[in-house]
């Protein structure tokens, strides 16, 4: 087997839902806390090439990232991606928009059901398949607060639960 490089030592190692393995993970815990996943979608984004070097580097935040859908084009708004250190003057744009890669047809269902049911479409996690990036969405609807805390609630009792058999043994 491949030794991973010093660049990607404390990457994850993950296999997405196609078989292939992906070297690098950033997930958004954020968006599970803060909304209900509804369904999720796979998509490659456009970028440049010092943006790519920064995510292998894992320079990426996608904490604030959302997509939205522009004359039949989708795009990620609040991605942000630190400029490469070693980049000269052609060095990309930290908060710029970055284009989905979909089909039309996965677009207008998407746009129809956000325009519809008032649901939001946020970056679940990015991660690299081979050399390419692509992006985990997420068609949501948004927590209330009471539903936040009887998740937390119920993550509390399973470790309580998981302490005491562990204990126990």
């Amino acid at each position: 087997s491949k030794t991973m490089s010093s660049k990607n030592k404390g990457a994850k190692k993950q296999k997405p839902a196609d078989g292939k393995r992906a070297t690098f993970s950033v997930a958004n815990k954020r968006a599970y806390h803060e909304y209900h996943v509804l369904e999720k979608i796979r998509a490659g984004v456009v970028l440049t090439g010092t943006e790519i070097k920064s995510i292998r580097a894992g320079k990426v935040l996608i904490n604030q990232a959302f997509a939205r859908v522009e004359n039949g084009e989708m795009f990620i708004y609040g991605m942000n991606i630190s400029p490469y250190e070693q980049g000269t003057h052609y060095n990309h744009e930290p908060n710029r928009k970055r284009k989905l890669l979909l089909k039309k047809s996965e677009i207008t269902k998407l746009f129809a059901q956000v325009r519809e049911k008032g649901l939001t479409i946020v970056v679940l996690r990015l991660y690299f398949v081979r050399c390419w990036v692509k992006v985990d969405i997420g068609l949501c609807k948004g927590k209330q607060l009471h539903d936040k805390r009887a998740a937390i609630q119920k993550k509390d009792v399973k470790r309580q639960i998981d302490r005491a058999l562990k204990s126990r043994d």
